[in-house]
């Protein structure tokens, strides 16, 4: 899914979508989308500010248009929802950060707020970042800079194979996060919790 917020690099982009069957676009970002040459599988908001006759009348690609003006619900959710009734069990999420500030929380909270039912991925050029399951363990090479940041109060935090690891501590916004940590020797990282939604950041400071 490519939402509407800074654009990552080429080189990021053209990964993921090497990888992915589907590419669902949010219609803010459907003219950048275009202009660099991404084929598109459809394309979801209110379409007040494209003009699809102008691609329909091209014929550049064959596009499904999903028409939502519900204005309950942010387009990013939107789109999740449907990504979920398609059947769709993993979203990689492109240009969801940077620009207003705004529209990046509330993507990171939907982050959380959907992570039961998909399995969802952030990206941008400075991180990769996703919700975690209350028992987690990945390999990481010596150094990674990760953040363990909550979305929520989390309660018993513990985990292993970080620089800096917890035992059985909470998280209580909004006096406490777990940012910038680190991979002190290359091995297994585990993070485990009872309560709460948390989310893990794999960060780089360049690509």
């Amino acid at each position: 899914m490519i939402a509407n917020g800074s654009s990552c690099s080429m080189e990021i982009l053209g990964q993921l979508l090497e990888w992915s069957p589907f590419v669902l676009v949010l219609d803010g970002a459907l003219d950048r989308v275009l202009q660099q040459g991404i084929k598109v599988d459809a394309v979801l908001g209110d379409f007040d500010s494209i003009n699809v006759q102008r691609l329909s009348v091209e014929g550049e690609q064959k596009i499904e248009w999903i028409h939502t003006p519900d204005q309950q619900k942010t387009d990013f959710d939107k789109g999740l929802d449907f990504l979920i009734n398609q059947g769709h069990q993993a979203v990689n999420i492109v240009w969801a950060t940077g620009k207003r500030l705004d529209h990046t929380y509330n993507n990171l909270i939907s982050l959380g707020r959907y992570s039961g039912k998909l399995e969802l991925v952030m990206i941008d050029d400075h991180s990769r970042i996703f919700a975690l399951p209350k028992s987690f363990r990945k390999y990481y090479p010596a150094g990674s800079q990760i953040s363990i940041m909550p979305l929520t109060d989390v309660l018993n935090i513990k985990t292993t194979g970080l620089k800096y690891n917890l035992n059985n501590e909470d998280f209580i916004l909004p006096t406490r996060t777990g940012s910038s940590n680190f991979v002190e020797s290359s091995g297994i990282v585990s993070v485990e919790y009872s309560d709460g939604v948390l989310c893990l950041m794999e960060c780089y400071d360049s690509i």
